[in-house]
């Protein structure tokens, strides 16, 4: 029989951090209260916590990237958007094991939910705030919240990361209006035939303009995997509850869809039409 502590293993952590100490585990692990005995109720919270939990590192990865872009550090820049990339593709990823439950799974504990919904989640508020997507409006179910609300003002009082790009792209003798990165933006970015210009010209010289053209593709990718996790919400939702309205009150199925024609960087997009 094996015994670890012949191999030098550490046993004994009555006064040293344990694995479970460093993680916190007792209190993660505490955090599911399911309010029902439904088994997939249990799913259902730990599928969203787990987002959550990386909507977090990428709000952390979103925050260093923008700081490091605007001291011109791409290289940084570069694996933080690469990471955020692989964090949406675990997103994408968790919707196939919630669409293990079904309608009549799903009906065993919905009405406990109350209005809670992912419609709330400041994280996600915040990620699309730091993209771009920015719409006052939807700060409207956090102002029950001081904290939650002064979180997206300050998110506001910030450049998005597409504002960061561009500035970027001016300071490297770009052709980039004055007035798309001169303050935070407090609407979505609308697309702008100067800046779609200027991606064709770095696109049709990539070796001259070689970082431009790697910082495009990383925001490409990007907004691939936001596309494509849109895209499963929306799939999982209507595969669940079809076309009922969401517990938060949203339209539900038809809220999402209409969500699908957002776009973060359109003239990422768009100059490929040009090409």
């Amino acid at each position: 029989m094996t015994d670890p502590r012949a191999d030098g293993a550490e046993t004994d952590f009555a006064a040293r951090m344990s694995y479970g100490d460093y993680l916190s585990l007792d209190r993660l692990l505490d955090a599911q209260r399911p309010l029902t005995d439904a088994p997939d109720e249990m799913l259902f919270i730990i599928q969203h916590q787990t987002s959550e939990l990386w909507m977090k590192l990428m709000l952390t990865e979103l925050d260093a990237a923008r700081r490091a872009l605007a001291r011109d550090r791409t290289g940084e820049v570069f694996k933080m958007l690469a990471r955020v990339s692989r964090i949406m593709e675990q997103l994408n990823n968790a919707w196939d094991v919630l669409r293990t439950m079904t309608p009549s799974d799903y009906t065993t504990f919905r009405a406990r939910l109350g209005q809670s919904s992912g419609f709330q989640s400041l994280q996600y508020r915040l990620i699309e705030f730091a993209l771009g997507n920015r719409n006052r409006a939807m700060m409207a179910a956090h102002a029950h919240d001081p904290a939650a609300t002064a979180a997206l003002e300050t998110e506001l009082a910030r450049l998005s990361l597409y504002q960061e790009v561009l500035s970027f792209a001016a300071r490297r003798g770009m052709a980039v209006p004055e007035a798309l990165i001169a303050a935070p933006a407090e609407a979505p970015h609308a697309p702008d035939e100067r800046v779609t210009a200027l991606w064709a010209q770095v696109y049709r010289d990539t070796a001259r303009h070689w970082t431009l053209y790697e910082m495009a593709e990383k925001l490409v990718d990007l907004e691939d995997y936001f596309r494509r996790w849109r895209f499963n919400h929306v799939t999982t939702v209507e595969r669940v509850i079809g076309f009922k309205r969401g517990t938060g009150g949203t339209a539900g199925v038809a809220y999402l869809k209409k969500m699908l024609a957002t776009e973060l960087f359109p003239e990422l997009w768009h100059v490929r039409t040009q090409l």
